[in-house]
């Protein structure tokens, strides 16, 4: 988001851009997160742990003062930091963010909980179909053609592949062009995860502590955890398959077009649905 000029922000919202987390940048005088934690409400879930940085203070603003127990529209929101090693100036990475909500939530290794990201708009029934599924560990499995992006943009997404029972095989990045078909689903469609995940602490917390840094990108990623689970558990990784657009805040040029999404479909939350 910081990385990249646009010429057609506000001089407000390049500022929120360039100085905010993704999540707490307004729309319609409210932050993203707002209309994430609205379908999380919506589909069932009441209990929230927000992953912050050591100096995201901002987040307590909007969400409630406290460590843990604020009330927001009905959720209960709590905070996890996830602190940066000394030997490092950026974050570990999201494996390494969600490892550090673990272990100050200790109850979470003995349970079942969602993890999904701050700047992609889920689903209301996307969070329903993760609560209800009857699998320990799943994630929703969304068909490429219904993402709304540029083609350029998708063929940069991560390809999921599936056996016939949608139990999780493999995530890979750009696969080499003559192995394409061999990540199509039991439908001849090609799918991609936008990290929304159900997980199961009691198996996955030690593949979280054990999870290895990336060697390019320098930081301990979400799906290495998850792969390496699912080579030692093999079909531990339910994939749900999906057939629909994720909004989604990448980069400034993003700004614009979620705002118009934004407008033409929430002109109102009623968080007392």
């Amino acid at each position: 988001m910081k990385k990249l000029d646009s010429t057609t922000l506000s001089a407000t919202l390049t500022q929120q851009a360039n100085t905010r987390s993704k999540a707490l940048i307004l729309f319609n005088d409210r932050p993203l997160l707002d209309y994430v934690l609205y379908h999380a409400k919506q589909a069932g879930l009441d209990n929230i742990i927000i992953v912050t940085g050591t100096n995201d203070t901002l987040f307590k603003e909007y969400y409630g003062a406290a460590t843990k127990g604020n009330d927001f529209h009905g959720l209960t929101i709590s905070y996890a930091t996830q602190y940066i090693p000394e030997d490092r100036t950026k974050p570990l990475g999201t494996a390494d963010a969600v490892l550090q909500a673990l272990e100050q939530y200790p109850e979470l290794q003995e349970d079942s909980f969602l993890v999904c990201n701050c700047d992609n708009l889920y689903s209301v029934a996307a969070f329903k179909a993760l609560c209800l599924t009857e699998h320990f560990n799943a994630f929703i499995n969304y068909d490429r053609v219904f993402l709304d992006y540029p083609a350029e943009r998708i063929a940069r997404f991560a390809l999921t592949k599936v056996n016939v029972a949608n139990a999780l095989l493999d995530i890979v990045e750009k696969p080499a062009l003559d192995a394409m078909d061999g990540f199509r689903d039991a439908g001849g469609t090609f799918r991609v995860s936008m990290n929304i995940w159900k997980f199961y602490g009691p198996l996955f917390f030690s593949y979280l502590q054990d999870c290895k840094i990336h060697p390019e990108r320098n930081e301990k990623e979400l799906p290495t955890a998850i792969l390496n689970m699912i080579q030692e558990h093999s079909g531990s990784m339910r994939a749900i398959p999906f057939a629909e657009h994720v909004p989604d805040l990448t980069g400034k040029d993003d700004i614009a077009i979620m705002n118009d999404y934004l407008s033409n479909h929430y002109s109102n939350l009623d968080w007392t649905i």
